[in-house]
């Protein structure tokens, strides 16, 4: 159980994807930030995490400034997966909505996104348009269409260690018992990892992983539907890994607020400074000496 730090396994000589494998099968629960930037993707490796998340929700709250509501494409989602696995060096988990369609729709986005770099992935069995999981007002697909596309995405992945999520919108959409139910076929459908999304109680969070045979994934929504419980304690109860998804987004938005108002109030952004990087440490962040020493190499 964590009684702080796991012990950090050293990824750096694998693959992106069997470090990710590696990472949910060892006894420790992962912990997984959620960002959309590929800046706090490269400061969430600096500070010592092992995995990141990109939250679909972050891409379309600071990509286009809309709510989740399916309104990001699978080419812009892919485009900010790159540059986030590049920035991170990380094993990347991806949002991947509902695969951006049908079982065929599923299969080119599980091409794009491992072409992206990225070590797995979530699709979900809600009907378009998808909404996000800790609102109400959701449709689902059949469980045997969702079925089918898991199928697909197993069938399509080049690399084996390439992590295919499964996640199940029905417990907001119709209920406890029929969300168990297609956790169960999902899993049967050979789906890597299990997603139960937005449980109603901490009981909920408990049935899951004490009733479904495979790696589960916990989904901390601060202020959600979900109870928020700590990382240890998921651990305790069963779960392999918990995402982060819109806390550091929120936490940001808040901080720049009261920037933004003081500097307007004031003229001077003096009262901040302590909390800001300096413009040392920020360029320290973005490896400035690395790339001076390589342009120093190629000169002509």
């Amino acid at each position: 159980m964590i009684t702080g730090h796991p012990e950090p396994m050293d990824c750096n000589s694998m693959k992106p994807t069997t470090a990710l494998r590696r990472l949910i099968e060892r006894p420790e629960i992962l912990l997984c930030p959620g960002t959309y930037d590929p800046l706090m993707a490269k400061l969430v490796k600096q500070v010592g995490f092992e995995a990141i998340y990109m939250t679909g929700a972050g891409v379309s709250h600071n990509a286009l400034a809309m709510p989740d509501l399916g309104l990001t494409t699978m080419t812009e989602m892919v485009d900010r997966a790159a540059r986030l696995a590049d920035a991170s060096e990380l094993p990347l988990i991806c949002d991947a909505d509902t695969g951006f369609g049908n079982a065929i729709n599923v299969m080119r986005t599980v091409k794009e996104y491992e072409r992206a770099g990225v070590a797995g992935l979530h699709i979900e069995d809600q009907d378009i348009p998808k909404r996000c999981g800790h609102l109400f007002g959701k449709s689902l697909v059949p469980t045997s269409e969702m079925v089918g596309k898991i199928k697909a995405a197993l069938d399509t992945r080049k690399d084996d260690d390439f992590i295919i999520i499964a996640r199940t919108d029905a417990r907001t959409a119709v209920g406890f018992e029929e969300a168990m139910e297609r956790a169960h076929a999902y899993s049967q459908a050979g789906a890597d990892v299990i997603f139960f999304e937005s449980p109603r109680s901490r009981e909920e969070l408990e049935a899951v992983p004490q009733s479904i045979d495979k790696p589960v994934l916990a989904n901390m929504v601060e202020t959600g539907l979900t109870p928020f419980l700590p990382a240890a304690e998921l651990e305790a109860i069963g779960y392999n890994m918990v995402i982060y998804a819109g806390g550091l987004s929120r936490f940001l938005t808040r901080q720049a607020e009261g920037f933004l108002l003081n500097l307007k109030d004031t003229g001077s952004t003096e009262a901040y400074w302590d909390q800001m990087n300096s413009f040392a440490e920020q360029n320290e962040l973005l490896e400035l000496s690395k790339y001076e020493a390589l342009s120093q190499k190629y000169a002509g």
